[in-house]
């Protein structure tokens, strides 16, 4: 029972880190921008947050100077397929490469370093339940706020009238702009938000989910994070519960490992991957509802006045 316990609490741990990424691009996604440097601005935000903390000794300001890492690199391609059009794809593909080749750069010094003793968190009474208090009530403080930020986020997307306004820039640009809303600059605050929580992700893997300082650790999480929003069909509720089930997969393989079973390890890494893979394509097979889903304009340039 004791080795469950553990599975769930890293599942746990594990589909933190993708589900506050893959919230952030929703919120990009949602406005009709898509970033495929999820990649590259976890790894800068990790390096960051590492950092931040090897130096204050404070988690907080590491989750800070993530989440300020992430925000100012989607800022640049915000100003550049927003304001100078260039293409969304090309240009967060080569923030992806960039982000790699930088973090590696200036992570270089910090191999080697430790970060302070890691402070535990536990619920008082809850903490110590059989099974559920291990699984549950002992994890990091952003756990709970990641499930909190999901639930806040369908309130504001569903039930505020900015959340109408976001969701109307990104299905129809023209349409909001012709009824006066700014569109670039919510687009840009969008992505700036999406990019502060990528961020904030990357910083939480080298803070907490693997206290170091490793070149490429994020090991495609970006990328899943970013398969999750279609996954989720740009429901935040739905990415939530994928996040914890990708989560589950990449725990599983060290879980089965501690048990005995005899399965090739490289099989085992493969796990997440598969799974993103397979998910994708059994979804694809119905393209209509990802027609209804998906905002209407993502992806696509906006001109004001053309």
């Amino acid at each position: 029972m004791e080795s469950y316990a553990l599975l769930l609490a890293a599942t746990l741990n594990a589909g933190t880190v993708l589900a506050i990424a893959a919230l952030g691009l929703l919120i990009n996604e949602k406005a009709g921008i898509v970033n495929l440097g999820a990649e590259g601005m976890m790894l800068c935000a990790a390096v960051a947050g590492f950092a931040t903390v090897v130096h204050t000794g404070s988690d907080w300001l590491g989750f800070a100077a993530g989440m300020g890492a992430g925000a100012l690199l989607a800022a640049v391609f915000g100003v550049l397929v927003i304001w100078l059009n260039t293409n969304q794809y090309a240009t967060g593909l080569a923030l992806s490469l960039f982000g790699v080749g930088f973090s590696a750069f200036a992570g270089i010094k910090y191999v080697q370093e430790k970060l302070p003793e890691r402070p535990s968190f536990s619920f008082p009474v809850l903490g110590d339940v059989p099974l559920l208090g291990p699984a549950i009530f002992r994890q990091h403080p952003l756990v709970y706020l990641t499930i909190a930020f999901a639930l806040g986020l369908i309130w504001f997307l569903y039930r505020t009238r900015a959340g109408l306004v976001l969701r109307s820039v990104g299905e129809s640009p023209e349409s909001a702009h012709a009824l006066g809303y700014p569109v670039r600059r919510i687009r840009l605050a969008a992505v700036m938000a999406g990019g502060a929580l990528c961020g904030l992700a990357g910083a939480y893997i080298s803070v907490v989910y693997t206290p170091l300082w490793v070149e490429g650790m994020v090991a495609g999480k970006g990328w899943i994070a970013l398969a999750l929003t279609t996954f989720a069909t740009w429901r935040p509720a739905r990415i939530l519960l994928g996040a914890y089930l990708f989560g589950g997969v990449t725990m599983l393989q060290f879980h089965l490992q501690g048990v005995g079973v005899e399965v090739p390890s490289q099989l085992l890494t493969m796990l997440p991957y598969v799974s993103t893979i397979v998910v994708l394509a059994l979804i694809s097979r119905n393209p209509a509802w990802i027609r209804v889903n998906m905002p209407a304009s993502l992806g696509k340039p906006f001109f004001p006045g053309s």
